[in-house]
Order: C-alpha cells, then sequence, then structure tokens
C-alpha cells in the first residue's frame, strides 16, 4: 500500500501543478474571470481525485462496489456552472478535467524509457 500512497500523492502533485501553471496561462491569455471559472473546477477535479482514491484503496477491504458520490459531484459542478451566469460551462470542464491530463502525464512518464 505504501507505493499506492505515494502514487496519489504524485498524482495530486501533478494535478495541482498542472493546474497552477494553466491557471495563470488562462488569467494572461483571456481574463480573470476565465481563469478563476478554470479554477473552481480545477479544485473540484482534485476533491474527485482525493475522492477516488480512497475510494480505491478501500475497495478490497471494506466495499464491494465504488460509491456514486463522484458522480453527483461532476453533476452537481456542471449543474452549478450551467445555472449560475457568472460561470462559463467550458473553462470550468475543463478545469475539472486537469486531473486526466495529471493521469496521462505520469503514465507518460512512467512509460517512457530512461537512458
Amino acid at each position: 500500500m505504501g507505493e499506492y500512497y505515494r502514487l496519489q500523492q504524485i498524482l495530486l502533485m501533478v494535478t495541482l501543478g498542472f493546474s497552477a501553471v494553466i491557471f495563470f496561462s488562462v488569467w494572461l491569455a483571456y481574463s480573470l474571470p476565465t481563469a478563476l471559472n478554470y479554477l473552481i473546477g480545477a479544485c473540484t477535479g482534485v476533491i474527485y481525485l482525493r475522492m477516488l482514491s480512497r475510494s480505491v484503496a478501500r475497495l478490497g477491504r471494506q466495499t464491494k462496489g465504488l460509491s456514486s458520490g463522484r458522480l453527483a459531484l461532476v453533476a452537481l459542478l456542471l449543474l452549478v456552472a450551467t445555472q449560475w451566469d457568472q460561470l462559463s460551462l467550458l473553462p470550468v470542464f475543463l478545469g475539472f478535467l486537469t486531473y486526466k491530463a495529471a493521469v496521462i502525464a505520469y503514465m507518460l512518464w512512467t512509460v517512457m524509457p530512461t537512458d
């Protein structure tokens, strides 16, 4: 389990790093409100990643299936983004997907041979 906990920490740190870099890039390229929309989605993605990692850690010990609380989090995020006039759906959704970019980057980093 120690290796799994290290993986969790690495993915969390990579996600936070990507979020910070993308936040400032969006702020410079577009505007602060768009960057803040992205940041809301990225923070929700970090929460989702933590919920997912805790659920996976418990999978073999306590539960027989995965919880649907994570799905409710995503649905609530998208519902709020579509109903609240100050939020834009696309930056919020892309911010949420930042955790997936971190997972893909980690996968590529571990698969590529190092010489």
